[in-house]
Parts: C-alpha cells; sequence; structure tokens
C-alpha cells in the first residue's frame, strides 16, 4: 500500500485502489497503528480499494501543529475521501477506531455504506457511568506509561489482545507510541453524547471477542439489540479480534459486507 500524507495536516495514511471497487476504510486501536490491519490487507485485496489511516498522535500520524487534536479525525478523513475521489465507502473500526468511525458518520452520514465496530461503543449513546469507570481504568493504565512505555505496553497486551501471536504484535507496535501523543487523549470526551441518537441510514454491525472484557461485551450486546443490527461475538479472539483470529474476522466481516450489497440487512 503506497504511504502518504493529507496536505495541511499531520495525518498519514496508506491507499491501494487497484480493486477498481468499492471502499473499505478502516481504523485502528489506541497506542498501535494501521498495521493492526495487515492480514485484511491480505484479505481484502483485490475485492475492494483499501484505505487505512493512522489516528492523530499514532503511527505515523506525527508532525501536528498549532490547532491540531482529535476532533479534527473525522473532517481529515472527509479530505482524504475528497482527494481520491471517494463518494461513499464501508468503514470498519477497532476500540478507538470505532469511536472515529462513527463521529464520521454523525457529520457525514451520505458517505457511509456502512459501520463495523468491534471493541467499541455507541458515542451517542453512552452511559455516564461506565464512561467514568472506563476513564479510572484508562488513567491507571497511562499512569504506567508515564514510567514506561515497556511496561505499559506489556500490561496493554494483555487487554488488548487473547493470542500470544497478536499479543506480540501489539506489543511491537504499542511500544512506538510517543508519551507526548497522550495529550491528543484528552479530547476523547468531547465526541461522546455529543450528537442525539437517529436513526441510521447505513447497515450497523457490532462485535468483540468472547475473551474480551466482560463490560465490553455487556456493551456490545446491549448495543445489538436496541440498534436491532447485526452483532457477532468472535470465538477465541479477545478485544483485537482482527489480530486474534484474523481468518475468522475477515471471513465474517467480508459476509457482513456481502449482506450490505444484497439489501439483506
Amino acid at each position: 500500500m503506497e504511504n502518504l500524507y493529507l496536505e495541511n495536516s499531520p495525518i498519514a495514511y496508506y491507499i491501494d485502489d487497484s480493486a477498481n471497487k468499492e471502499w473499505l476504510v478502516f481504523l485502528h486501536a489506541a497506542f498501535v497503528d494501521r498495521r493492526m490491519f495487515e492480514k485484511q490487507f491480505d484479505y481484502f485485496y483485490g475485492k475492494y480499494n483499501l484505505l487505512a489511516i493512522d489516528i492523530l498522535g499514532h503511527g505515523n500520524s506525527l508532525h501536528t501543529r498549532k490547532g491540531d487534536n482529535i476532533e479534527k479525525m473525522s473532517d481529515w478523513i472527509d479530505q482524504i475521501l475528497q482527494k481520491h475521489k471517494i463518494h461513499a465507502a464501508h468503514f470498519v473500526g477497532v476500540s478507538l477506531g470505532s469511536v472515529f468511525i462513527q463521529d464520521f458518520a454523525n457529520k457525514y452520514e451520505s458517505k457511509v455504506l456502512s459501520l463495523s465496530c468491534f471493541g467499541g461503543y455507541d458515542v451517542n449513546n453512552f452511559d455516564m457511568k461506565r464512561q467514568k469507570a472506563n476513564s479510572k481504568g484508562q488513567m491507571k493504565m497511562m499512569l504506567k506509561a508515564l514510567f514506561s512505555i515497556k511496561w505499559f505496553a506489556k500490561a496493554n497486551k494483555k487487554i488488548s489482545a487473547y493470542t500470544y501471536d497478536a499479543q506480540t504484535a501489539f506489543y511491537n507496535m504499542n511500544i512506538k507510541f510517543k508519551k507526548s501523543s497522550f495529550r491528543h487523549m484528552a479530547g476523547l470526551n468531547k465526541l461522546v453524547n455529543k450528537h442525539p441518537k437517529k436513526r441510521r441510514r447505513y447497515q450497523l454491525l457490532v462485535g468483540c471477542g468472547e475473551h474480551d472484557l466482560p463490560m465490553e461485551i455487556e456493551i456490545v450486546n446491549e448495543w445489538a439489540e436496541y440498534e436491532n443490527c447485526d452483532k457477532i461475538i468472535i470465538k477465541g479472539a479477545g478485544h483485537c479480534a482482527n489480530m486474534d483470529v484474523p481468518q475468522e474476522f475477515n471471513i465474517l466481516l467480508e459476509k457482513f459486507l456481502q449482506k450490505c450489497h444484497s439489501g439483506e440487512l
């Protein structure tokens, strides 16, 4: 995939348009980068045009200027789409990535064919008690990072992945996360419950791994019930299910995309 930068922004992205078909856009989890989707890139190569974006402060999206903040991610995504004349796309987000694809959908709904959110929550209907509990957990992890990114990465890989291979891959990306990038994460709360709930005009899939945190599984089950949308709890996987069991993940995602095409949903 070609490595590009969006003009007048810090955002790096990776693109392959050789399929000449519909677009599939990936946004990664916190503390890693677009490489977490390598198995998905291999599987969907030639089936879809592919776009992966490094979130602000992650991967190669590091060269910030005054005024750059996490709230601009959806606008930067839209600028990338406009640059490459992408009129609409299917979006896949894992954990943090699912927050940004939902924020994008809130602002640019007509450009969304479907959303697939894994290890995430509904940003338009997130319980404040859970949000506080989630924030406390994140603060404890970040304190570890202040002492040592390696210590932080060792603890984080066990929360973020279930299999040995996925934990190793997650760790190797996480140790490259810059402490200075934590400042960008502070703006995440501004994206939660910012927009009112409304009926979606696109298809939605929510999911997580069976070994994810119990609270995440509970959130996914509740979300699927009130949205009446597709849901998958992926066997043998943890929080980053696409890394734990990539083949199973890819097949399940492809089935959902095919249903979107056929209009079965």
